[in-house]
């Protein structure tokens, strides 16, 4: 409990692996994590039975399911959280790669799955969506590039990453998935941002989303469609953002009970990008707030972890992983309660979905790494090591 409280204590040189990592990980950030796994599975009991009985297949089918695909991220969170900062990166400019190829081969290999949106690969026995692994790849490839730029003679890494974010925003967008793009640009944001970019050109930057939002509005039905449906003051009872809603107030505080909640069976995506709904309807809004409370602690303690790193890549990168990770569950939740239009993003380790939970466990899982204890000397050592 003492480590827990007040940090843990440097790694002891020659300490075995398993010791060394328990004793420098956020033990925090990792109890929160699997909190939320427990939530997701509890919630899915409730949430995927309706989807179950309507689709013919067993009662626990998309249960047993959700917890396959969780135990195995799970299993690759704490496989990542292992590694040194320099794997990370290794990792995750390889992850990036590959990520990026399979979302440039979308347009000619995709499924749509009936949803409008070319965004996954149909497997048979499973799907495998791209943007969800290339967030993590994208938010290291670009700390290693900006962390780069800031040495001597480095490599013009802010423009690289620009170029490469534009890439993959229009790729995106193709799909099209609004969602992911303005997460990927989020991400690359808040990098520039720490790393270090004038106010100006960040102005300027948003003055171009805007832009870019506004011509994506008055040529895409897709977007306009769900914008129109954000703005206009009466919500349709009968669509997914009406049931979530009404299931939200329904809650109240402390819900309708456990296993009386009525959206689950009329809510198409009540086991993914709605399940925050069912919380709110079966146990209130007492769940919503400790769901909330679990992901600001992953990433309140990550970002004051990383205001003491010294490494630019270790502190880009950390809170490049902290920062999408919390708003994609803002997000989120934000539709849900109509804070925020309809973006068909699941909430991480939460919402039912393989490619999703899996990925979630690789971003947290670094996250993870680059947030251990790690004996960093003294500063007069930096200008011993510069000269």
């Amino acid at each position: 409990m003492t480590e827990m409280v007040y940090g843990s204590m440097p790694a002891r040189a020659r300490e075995p692996v398993l010791p060394r990592w328990w004793r420098t990980i956020d033990k925090w950030s990792l109890t929160a994590i699997l909190g939320l796994f427990g939530i997701g599975l509890l919630l899915g009991l409730a949430a995927s039975v309706p989807l179950a009985s309507r689709n013919g297949l067993p009662q626990f089918y998309y249960v047993q399911r959700e917890a396959f695909f969780g135990s195995v991220a799970i299993a690759v969170m704490v496989g990542f959280s292992m590694l040194t900062p320099d794997m990370i990166r290794r990792l995750g400019v390889l992850g990036f790669a590959l990520s990026f190829l399979a979302l440039a081969a979308l347009p000619f290999l995709g499924t749509d799955f009936g949803k409008g949106a070319v965004r996954w690969f149909s497997l048979g026995f499973a799907s495998f969506q791209p943007s969800e692994f290339l967030k993590p790849g994208f938010i290291i490839v670009s700390a290693w590039l900006m962390a780069a730029s800031a040495e001597v003679n480095g490599p013009p890494g802010k423009s690289i990453s620009l170029f490469l974010t534009l890439i993959i925003v229009a790729l995106l967008a193709m799909q099209p998935d609004f969602g992911q793009s303005m997460l990927v640009l989020f991400g690359w944001g808040v990098i520039y941002f720490v790393a270090g970019a004038p106010m100006l050109l960040i102005a300027l930057i948003l003055g171009a989303v805007f832009m870019g939002g506004t011509f994506a509005y008055e040529h895409s039905e897709h977007f306009a469609r769900r914008i129109d449906g954000f703005m206009n003051a009466d919500v349709d009872p009968r669509s997914q953002i009406g049931y979530a809603t009404n299931a939200i107030q329904e809650g109240g505080f402390f819900g309708v009970g456990v296993g009386q909640g009525q959206v689950k069976w009329t809510l198409p995506d009540a086991h993914t990008d709605f399940i925050i709904a069912v919380a709110a309807e079966e146990y209130g809004l007492i769940l919503v707030l400790v769901i909330i409370a679990l992901y600001c602690t992953v990433v309140v303690r990550s970002l004051f972890r990383l205001m003491k790193e010294r490494d630019p890549f270790v502190r880009l990168a950390g809170t490049g992983l902290a920062c999408i990770f919390g708003v994609q569950a803002m997000i989120n939740i934000g539709v849900a309660v109509r804070l925020l239009p309809a973006k068909g993003m699941t909430l991480p380790f939460v919402s039912y979905g393989g490619s999703s939970v899996i990925a979630a466990g690789i971003t947290v899982g670094m996250l993870l790494a680059l947030t251990r204890t790690r004996p960093q000397g003294e500063f007069a050592d930096i200008f011993k090591r510069s000269r």
